[in-house]
C-alpha cells in the first residue's frame, strides 16, 4: 500500500539538496507551486491556444487557459473533500499536510495542458503525422526504435512533464523546480511511449524516463513493470477534474455557438438529476426559474449544478475504491465509474459531443489549418537543424529562442526534441504568423 506520509513530499525537482526552511512562511511549498505556474509565460500563452472551438470573435468560448483555471477550481474541491476523508483514517501520521492536497491538485490541474501544441488535439496529431506519414518519415533511421516511438506518437501529457522538468538553455536546473508531489499528480499515464500499447496515451518520453523514476522512488510509487508504475493517487482527482470540465463546458460552449439548441442543452444537463434523490436541486431550480429569464444564465446555473453533483459523485467513487487506489490496483478513471443518473447522462454528453461538436465544420477547419501550419514549421526548422551550415538554415535558426538552441546537442533525437519543444510551445496566432512569414504570405 502507498502511504501518504511518503506520497506528500515538498522536495523540489532539481533542487533536491536545498534545505526547506519556510515552515513559518505565508505560503507552503505546494502553494508556491501553484503561484509559480500561474505567473509563468508558458501558462499565460494558454490564453491563445485552442481548446476545442476556434478562438473567439464576438462569442467568448473556452481556450486552454480558461479551461485550466476551471479544472484547477474543480480539482481543488475534489482534493479538499478527499482530504477530509483521509483525516478520518489512522494510517497517516502527519495529518496537517493533508490541508495542502487542494494546493497540490490545483497546481497540477493548472499545468496539465501546458505541454499541448497549438490548434487543440489536432496539433498533437499533426506532429505525430509529420513523422509517421509526412515529410519526416525519412528521418526514422536517425533514431533508435524507442526514440522513434516517442516522435510518431507525440503526447501532450508527456510534453507537459518535459516542459516542467527539463533544463532548457539558460534556464535553471529542474525546469520549474516544482515539488515531487505536484509533478507526480500531473502524470496521468505513468509509463513511457513503448508501454502505450495498452492506451493511446502515455506520461513521459524517453528523455524523461529517469526523471520520473526518481520521482517515483522518492514518493514510494511502486513499479509494475519496466518503465511503468502504479498511478499516484492524486492523479485520479486531476483526471476527474479535467474530464468533468471539458465534457460539461464543451456542451455550454456549443450552446453559445448555436451548435446545439437550448432545448437539447437543457435536456442533456437535466438528465444528471433524479427527482427522487436530488430534491434540493429541484427546489432551488424552481426558485431560480422564477427569477432568471436570461437563457445563458439559466444554462450556467444548470452547468454549475451538474459540476457540483459530479464532484460529489466522483468523490464517492474515490472513497469507495480507496484501498484499491492506494494499492495501485484501480485501473479506470473516476468518471468511468460514475453511477446512476450521472453515468447515463455523462455518457449521453460524450456521445453527442463526438457526433455534433467535435465534427462541427468550425472545429474541423481549425484542425486542418493546424495540420498544414505545424507540418510546414516542423519541416522547415528540422531540416535547418539537421543541415545548419547553409545561409537559409542559419537565418531560419536565428528565429529560434536561445532556450531551444540545439547546437550543443549530440544526438538527432535531442535536436528534434528541441524543435518540437519550440513549435509545441507556440500560441495559435504566433504559429500562423510565423508560417505566413516563412512562406511569404505576409510579404
Amino acid at each position: 500500500m502507498m502511504n501518504w506520509d511518503k506520497l506528500l513530499s515538498a522536495k523540489r525537482f532539481g533542487l533536491e539538496n536545498k534545505l526547506i526552511t519556510n515552515n513559518e512562511a505565508a505560503r507552503t511549498e505546494f502553494q508556491r507551486d501553484f503561484d509559480r505556474i500561474i505567473f509563468s509565460s508558458p501558462f499565460r500563452r494558454l490564453q491563445d491556444k485552442t481548446q476545442v472551438f476556434p478562438l473567439p470573435g464576438s462569442i467568448f468560448v473556452h481556450n486552454r487557459l480558461t479551461h485550466s483555471l476551471e479544472v484547477a477550481s474543480v480539482g481543488r474541491s475534489l482534493a479538499n473533500e478527499i482530504a477530509n476523508y483521509i483525516k478520518t483514517r489512522d494510517e497517516i501520521k502527519n495529518k496537517e499536510i493533508l490541508n495542502d492536497l487542494g494546493s497540490i491538485v490545483s497546481a497540477a490541474c493548472l499545468a496539465h495542458d501546458m505541454g499541448n501544441p497549438p490548434f487543440g488535439h489536432a496539433g498533437e496529431d499533426a506532429i505525430s503525422n509529420y513523422f509517421s506519414n509526412g515529410k519526416g518519415k525519412h528521418l526514422k533511421n536517425k533514431f533508435t526504435e524507442k526514440e522513434w516511438t516517442d516522435i510518431v506518437t507525440f503526447e501532450g501529457n508527456a510534453n507537459a512533464l518535459r516542459m516542467l522538468t527539463h533544463q532548457f538553455n539558460g534556464r535553471r536546473k529542474g525546469g520549474f523546480a516544482l515539488t515531487y508531489s505536484t509533478l507526480a499528480s500531473l502524470v496521468k499515464y505513468p509509463f513511457s511511449s513503448t508501454n502505450s500499447y495498452k492506451k493511446k496515451k502515455y506520461g513521459f518520453f524517453q528523455s524523461e524516463i529517469n526523471d520520473y523514476a526518481k520521482i517515483a522512488q522518492e514518493l514510494n510509487i511502486k513499479a509494475t513493470s519496466d518503465n511503468e508504475y502504479a498511478r499516484y493517487p492524486l492523479v485520479y482527482l486531476v483526471e476527474a477534474a479535467d474530464d468533468i470540465c471539458y465534457e460539461i463546458m464543451d456542451i455550454e460552449d456549443a450552446h453559445k455557438l448555436n451548435i446545439i439548441s437550448t432545448e437539447k442543452t437543457n435536456e442533456l444537463l437535466m438528465n444528471f438529476f433524479d427527482k427522487d434523490i436530488d430534491t434540493k436541486f429541484f427546489e432551488n431550480k424552481t426558485k431560480v426559474d422564477k427569477e432568471v429569464t436570461d437563457t445563458n444564465e439559466s444554462i450556467a446555473y444548470l452547468r454549475a449544478s451538474v459540476i457540483g453533483k459530479l464532484i460529489n459523485d466522483t468523490t464517492k467513487v474515490f472513497i469507495d475504491n480507496y484501498d484499491k487506489i492506494m494499492a495501485g490496483e484501480f485501473k479506470n478513471s473516476l468518471v468511468d465509474n460514475l453511477f446512476g443518473n450521472s453515468k447515463i447522462a455523462f455518457d449521453k454528453c460524450k456521445t453527442l459531443a463526438i457526433k455534433e461538436i467535435y465534427k462541427h465544420p468550425s472545429v474541423v477547419k481549425i484542425e486542418l489549418t493546424g495540420f498544414n501550419i505545424i507540418g510546414t514549421l516542423l519541416d522547415e526548422f528540422i531540416n535547418a537543424s539537421i543541415t545548419p551550415d547553409s545561409n537559409y538554415s542559419k537565418k531560419l535558426l536565428s528565429l529560434i529562442p536561445e532556450q531551444f538552441a540545439n547546437i550543443n546537442e549530440s544526438t538527432e533525437y535531442n535536436k528534434v526534441r528541441l524543435i518540437i519543444d519550440f513549435i509545441s510551445g507556440m500560441t495559435d496566432l504566433y504559429a500562423v504568423k510565423l508560417y505566413k512569414d516563412i512562406i511569404g504570405i505576409n510579404l
